[in-house]
């Protein structure tokens, strides 16, 4: 068993979609965001203990795992940054939470960073774990970056030409999504989890390629005027920056200082492993992130 009995499984409605999560724990709410191409499960090794200390809560965003995958709107407006924000502050809300924690990996960062800006006044602190912000990559997109981040121009391609290529063979595409991304010099078996990546391959579903390939999508397209209007607004809610010393963002920007051209008070530091860090390195994540949230 993954998560331990503290945790409970439950599922909100919402207007259009349905979101599946786990909670659970004691003391102020932490809400922890997964990213691509997983699930809430990524989180099972650092959740058991930082439950000891905050109420846990950890959501499958629309599109993964057991929560709704609508189809795509044309303008991709709904897999976009702000309206996964918007589900997150409605699931909080519903459970009675209006500030609290959170930390965001990946796809699950950027959805933190939109958090920071649209509700500061719920945010307490924020943790991003291993990117960089999202208009700031495209912005100074090059060879080296199209070569290290090429899923970010495949899963934007139109006529579900990313889709029908990935159906093919669903699980060697996650697998090797993991594989390329973590520390190559640690094996498969010894960062992650059998059951995790069941999970992550049960739910890596047909609906589930072309919902993520829509968030892609939606990054490429209105995450990108939405970000753009926010070009003069920095995060102000205290932000802590984590990244795998030996993943891309380590090895293409000045991560604390492209970050602090986004937000007024940034700290952070890289961790010894790739991209996966809640996977890679549970200890260390668990604690920096309870040093942050003290």
């Amino acid at each position: 068993m993954l998560f331990s009995d503290i945790f409970k499984k439950d599922k909100l409605r919402l207007e259009d979609i349905t979101i599946n999560y786990k909670h659970g724990g004691k003391g102020k709410a932490l809400l922890l965001i997964h990213g691509y191409p997983q699930t809430h499960t990524m989180w099972h090794k650092v959740a058991n203990e930082l439950s000891k200390f905050y109420y846990v809560i950890c959501p499958d965003l629309r599109g993964y795992g057991d929560s709704s995958k609508p189809k795509g709107l044309e303008n991709h407006q709904n897999y976009s940054k702000k309206t996964m924000a918007k589900d997150m502050i409605e699931l909080m809300k519903y459970l009675g939470f209006d500030e609290f924690f959170v930390a965001g990996h990946d796809r699950g960062a950027r959805v933190t960073h939109r958090l920071c800006l649209d509700y500061p006044e719920n945010i307490l602190k924020a943790c991003v774990m291993d990117i960089a912000p999202t208009y700031h990559m495209f912005q100074n997109t090059d060879q080296n970056f199209a070569t290290g981040y090429y899923h970010w121009f495949f899963l934007i391609q139109p006529d579900e030409l990313p889709e029908t290529m990935i159906a093919q063979n669903p699980t060697y595409y996650l697998k090797e999504k993991l594989k390329r991304w973590s520390d190559k010099a640690i094996s498969f078996e010894n960062k992650f989890d059998k059951e995790a990546i069941k999970e992550y391959i049960r739910c890596f579903d047909k609906d589930s390629i072309h919902a993520t390939c829509e968030d892609y999508r939606a990054a490429a397209t209105i995450d990108m005027k939405d970000d753009k209007k926010n070009t003069d607004k920095k995060v102000e809610t205290p932000l802590l920056i984590l990244w795998g010393e030996k993943g891309f963002i380590n090895k293409t920007y000045n991560v604390l200082k492209v970050w602090e051209e986004y937000a007024s008070n940034v700290s952070g530091k890289t961790l010894d492993c790739g991209h996966f860090l809640p996977e890679e390195k549970p200890k260390e994540v668990i604690k920096e992130l309870k040093i942050f949230f003290k």
